[in-house]
């Protein structure tokens, strides 16, 4: 029986919840699969930093060092200027996972455009999330990192990705306006896919794809993005999907993965058991595949796609009243 060891963090808000939600779904998993899961829990977030003086300790870097993937939970980063930078920050950059993926697909009785299912692959290292910032004198200056060899990297994963789906890619970009930057990803992206021409490439103003993403989302398959582009987007298309409840997201590099919901930490809802786990759940599912385990991971998505089409896993957020424990209930019921 294969055993993959797997770093788990809370996190803050309602952390907690969603992720004992999503490890509920991933042992009845493994109970279909022969796989074991072997979780290393580990402390971080902004309710840390006043025990440890930062939000992610050193001791649960060991424990990320020690495992194959992390499933992350929502955490809150404090936007003082003398804050520790977030902790996916953190993580993206001690493994270096350059390709944030970000699948936004609407689940029957959830609410979003029906047919919506794209997948969009954001360049994760650099951008103006780079956190190169300075003060000038009445303001301030970020710098936007836009290199060539992470936006080869982030356009090659966006390939392969897209020969396994509808073979279509679209690369977002603003090279009209930001020629320089936004012109070294548009040429990267171009230049890797002369390697693969059954993939159709289009190219697509940011603005544009905005407008785009509400009026005919269907167009899309595989999008790919720089850091902020992809940020905004992805949250864009979420919500024509169904919503954040429902939108997980991988963080992938050459050699981890760290696997987390799109949305944040919610503390205002934190222990009300209210809030909606199945982005964690889809975000455990991503790990699953990523983990080589793609039969368990299908059979988290199908029961995810069932529970919330009889309605048992629908929560507030999906006009139901399903509690968080009951959502994952279902879900962990039609494994």
């Amino acid at each position: 029986m294969k055993s993959y060891r797997i770093a788990v963090l809370p996190g803050d808000g309602i952390g907690p919840e969603v992720i004992g939600s999503a490890i509920n779904v991933l042992e009845a998993a493994q109970c279909k699969g022969c796989f074991r899961l072997d979780y290393a829990y580990g402390e971080a977030g902004s309710g840390v930093i006043k025990k440890y003086g930062t939000n992610l300790p050193a001791g649960t870097v060991k424990i990320l060092k020690g495992a194959r993937a992390c499933l992350k939970g929502p955490m809150t980063t404090p936007e003082e200027a003398s804050a520790p930078v977030s902790v996916a920050v953190q993580i993206r950059k001690m493994f270096d996972l350059y390709a944030n993926v970000r699948p936004c697909k609407a689940y029957p009785n959830a609410g979003g455009r029906e047919g919506v299912d794209l997948v969009i692959v954001r360049e994760n290292t650099e951008g103006l999330y780079s956190g190169r910032e300075r003060k000038i004198p009445g303001g301030a200056v970020a710098e936007r990192i836009v290199t060539k060899r992470a936006s080869r990297k982030v356009a090659l994963f966006a390939l392969r990705l897209a020969l396994a789906r509808k073979r279509k890619i679209t690369y977002v970009h603003k090279a009209n306006i930001l020629r320089m930057t936004d012109g070294v990803f548009s040429r990267a992206v171009l230049s890797v896919a002369k390697a693969y021409p059954q993939v159709r490439v289009e190219g697509m103003h940011v603005d544009a794809a905005a407008m785009q993403l509400v009026k005919d989302p269907g167009q899309f398959d595989v999008i790919v993005t720089t850091n902020l582009f992809g940020d905004i987007l992805s949250d864009e298309a979420a919500q024509v999907a169904g919503g954040v409840g429902l939108a997980p997201s991988a963080n992938i590099g050459t050699s981890y993965g760290m696997f987390e919901p799109v949305h944040g930490s919610a503390p205002k809802y934190a222990g009300k058991g209210v809030a909606n786990p199945i982005a964690t759940i889809l975000a455990a599912r991503m790990m699953l595949d990523y983990l080589g385990e793609a039969k368990a991971g299908k059979l988290v998505e199908n029961a995810v796609a069932r529970a919330l089409e009889g309605g048992k896993a629908l929560t507030k957020d999906l006009g139901g009243n399903a509690s968080t424990g009951k959502c994952a209930e279902a879900i962990t019921g039609l494994i």
